[in-house]
């Protein structure tokens, strides 16, 4: 006999609101339903009511974990419009946050995954590991989430000694690889709880239009700091971790090895920062009528900005934003079918979802 367990919007197994209809025959999921549009802030619309400096400001609150790469991706599609090139310290100064910001992320993620195994204490010690990106991230803007870092045709702010953060990052890298990873890929717990639950196969990642480290973790090996480098991307050395299971474990792999690529990312970044300006073009920006887009590889998969204007104007005329969890998010239906019902909460979860930002 079929029957309907609905999960959310909001339920101690989410971590934002939404919903799932579950529908199980015993303990066994057979199909799933995604609710979304449960917190709409009107963001887009707001955008259109901003000038260009305080649409920076704006589109930074469009979601807190990952608020230094709306920034930049809406700064890189003004820039497109204003005809401006970021000078090369500032490219290395924006690869930089991008990578601290993703180490914040997964880290954050792995904790949270580690509460929902019931592993209490790699929830604490992930946490733990997070205090000290956020401090990094601190001493380079002085905030611990939204950084302000990011302005047209450039930064705002210097890293004035980048070599003094190296010392942070090696504690960053030692800790993962003492604690985390050996824990997360040889505890007998994280392997029940994750080894073969929740598959997604290649051919429905790449037919569901997943992206960032849910599609790598099903054999996709897409990157878009290495498919279209930004940035100062293109002059870095490094893997992009791609695991072909499909599974939670996959997932969980994928993310703890992109920990170890970013430490590899920023040692180079720091080490090769070239002197000179932090940004190009002044105060004031003139924009041509048109539509730029860009996109960016954030800590969840790619990131697209569409930016149009007419010359002119004070502020743009539209601003659209399609966010990874948007992409990733209906690929949790094939997760769950034939997963019991105890582990959707893990498999949802392992999408490393943002619902907040996705309903803007």
């Amino acid at each position: 006999m079929s029957y309907k367990i609905p999960m959310g919007p909001y339920h101690p197994a989410l971590e934002e609101p939404y919903k799932l209809d579950l529908i199980c025959t015993g303990e066994t999921v057979t199909d799933a339903k995604l609710h979304i549009g449960f917190n709409f802030r009107g963001i887009e619309h707001l955008a259109e009511t901003r000038n260009y400096i305080q649409v920076i400001a704006l589109m930074e609150r469009v979601c807190g974990i990952c608020s230094n790469i709306h920034t930049l991706t809406l700064c890189q599609a003004m820039e497109g419009l204003t005809g401006l090139t970021p000078p090369p310290r500032a490219q290395y100064i924006r690869v930089v946050m991008a990578e601290l910001e993703r180490l914040h992320s997964h880290v954050l993620w792995a904790g949270i995954a580690a509460k929902l195994m019931g592993f209490k204490t790699m929830f604490m010690t992930c946490f733990e590991l997070r205090e000290k990106v956020m401090d990094v991230l601190q001493a380079i803007s002085g905030n611990r989430v939204n950084y302000s870092m990011n302005r047209i045709g450039g930064v705002n702010r210097d890293i004035e000694d980048p070599i003094a953060l190296l010392g942070m990052i090696d504690v960053l890298e030692r800790e993962m690889v003492k604690k985390v990873i050996p824990i997360f890929t040889t505890s007998s717990t994280a392997r029940s709880r994750c080894a073969g639950i929740g598959v997604l196969t290649h051919e429905k990642a790449i037919s569901c239009g997943t992206v960032g480290p849910v599609a790598r973790a099903s054999g996709v090996g897409q990157d878009i700091r290495k498919a279209a480098p930004y940035a100062a991307y293109a002059e870095m050395d490094f893997e992009v971790p791609v695991q072909p299971d499909g599974d939670v474990k996959a997932r969980l792999l994928v993310r703890a090895l992109e920990i170890m690529e970013s430490c590899k990312i920023l040692r180079q970044a720091l080490t090769k920062m070239p002197p000179g300006e932090l940004a190009s073009g002044g105060d004031k920006f003139t924009f041509v009528t048109g539509t730029a887009t860009s996109r960016v590889e954030a800590p969840r998969g790619e990131v697209m900005y569409s930016v149009s204007w007419k010359e002119g104007a004070r502020n743009p005329a539209r601003v659209h934003v399609r966010t990874p969890t948007f992409a990733t998010m209906p690929a949790i239906r094939w997760m769950v079918l034939g997963a019991r019902l105890a582990d959707t909460p893990l498999i949802q979860a392992s999408i490393d979802p943002c619902y907040s930002c996705t309903d803007r």
